[in-house]
């Protein structure tokens, strides 16, 4: 079902994708939601002063609220009391965000907005919206399964997409997309379906320009899942797949999207719960993994955005605790199983000096200029 209003978007966007229309009327149809050039300067041109507000805000927090700033518990979207509630508790720690999971938007619009009026800091709300708000939000517009995407389907029909969909976002309070998949897949895999394929080429082309759509109306992306899902013959939601590909395979095919998405100087980096032991010998899960993070996605792919864990509920990220992700590199714990718990750990960790608070603040210090942004795009 779609909300009134967005019914002959949604329409005119699923004839787009699936390639069920083409020439001037498709270029009628792109011109009429988005204009194809990327507003991508404004992160530049609002740095300085984000920046300014980021140390600011980070002077006032205290060791308890620095550790939840990272934090980004998941939550159904639904107005009964006891959901309520949590977010009224979470609001009043500091936690920095939240996951929305399935429910409905008017649900989701009343959570972020009780999260926003009882938090000191402007929260991240984010959502899986892989094929639009209609994977998480039952009312709202479902597009094709990435994996149903038309061959003909250009990067300015993906911009176009993100772009409205980024508007979608906006309207219920959700400034965070948990995505684009940019896993190199085939449809035997199990990435299959939320997978725009196996060429590499095509999956960054795609997955790059529907981020830069979202970005382009104010709404972060998040390429997922680092170092590459694509080859796994598991779910990590289950357990810790192990990726057996070569180290020459993984540059050449799995960061191939992941360098281009860097490139174009876009924002969030999801990490998996992988083991690749090309990467990291000691097959440590890739969020928890300082090789991973710290070497090759930060130092050696020059990444400086958000790194998220994927969620710590997962059966792939059994014994990864919020202290040994930032450890490695992490910046924000996505659907830790016990908020509490996870906010201790980094505290602890910090008072013990085996995490200095430079290092926490470094992490503080980039989730907050990103929400600095944020704040002055609006």
């Amino acid at each position: 079902m779609m909300k009134a209003g967005i019914g002959i978007l949604a329409s005119a966007l699923l004839l787009l994708l699936s390639g069920g229309c083409g020439g001037k009327g498709a270029n009628a149809i792109s011109d009429s939601i988005a204009d194809n050039s990327y507003v991508g300067d404004w992160k530049q041109d609002l740095s300085a002063h984000a920046y300014a507000m980021a140390d600011s805000i980070l002077a006032t927090l205290t060791l308890e609220e620095k550790a939840a700033q990272m934090m980004m518990p998941a939550l159904f979207s639904s107005d009964d009391i006891y959901t309520l509630k949590a977010v009224g508790d979470y609001g009043r720690k500091g936690i920095g965000g939240l996951v929305l999971l399935k429910g409905i938007s008017t649900s989701a619009k009343l959570i972020s907005d009780s999260l926003a009026r009882a938090s000191a800091v402007m929260p991240f709300i984010s959502i899986d919206a892989e094929w639009g708000l209609g994977m998480r939000l039952s009312d709202e517009p479902s597009y094709p399964l990435n994996s149903d995407i038309g061959k003909d389907a250009t990067e300015r029909d993906m911009f176009v997409y993100g772009a409205a969909v980024a508007r979608q976002c906006r309207r219920i309070g959700i400034n965070m997309v948990l995505g684009p998949v940019v896993d190199v897949a085939g449809r035997d895999s199990f990435m299959g379906r939320r997978s725009y394929g196996d060429d590499p080429v095509r999956v960054s082309d795609l997955a790059v320009a529907y981020a830069r759509g979202l970005e382009s109306e104010g709404v972060m992306s998040v390429a997922k899942h680092f170092p590459g899902h694509g080859s796994a013959k598991g779910d990590s939601h289950k357990f810790t797949p192990v990726i057996e590909r070569s180290l020459h395979q993984m540059d050449s095919v799995d960061l191939y999207p992941f360098k281009k998405y860097i490139e174009s100087g876009l924002s969030a980096v999801m990490v998996g719960h992988l083991a690749v032991p090309a990467i990291d010998p000691d097959m440590r899960p890739a969020a928890v993994s300082y090789t991973v993070i710290s070497e090759l996605l930060q130092r050696e792919l020059g990444f400086k955005g958000l790194v998220l864990t994927d969620a710590l509920t997962m059966g792939g990220a059994e014994g990864a605790g919020a202290d040994k992700a930032l450890e490695a590199g992490a910046d924000i714990i996505l659907a830790p199983e016990k908020t509490d718990r996870e906010i201790k750990r980094i505290v602890k960790a910090v008072e013990e000096g085996r995490i200095s608070e430079e290092r926490l603040n470094a992490s503080v210090r980039k989730i907050l200029f990103y929400k600095s942004l944020l704040t002055l795009r609006r």
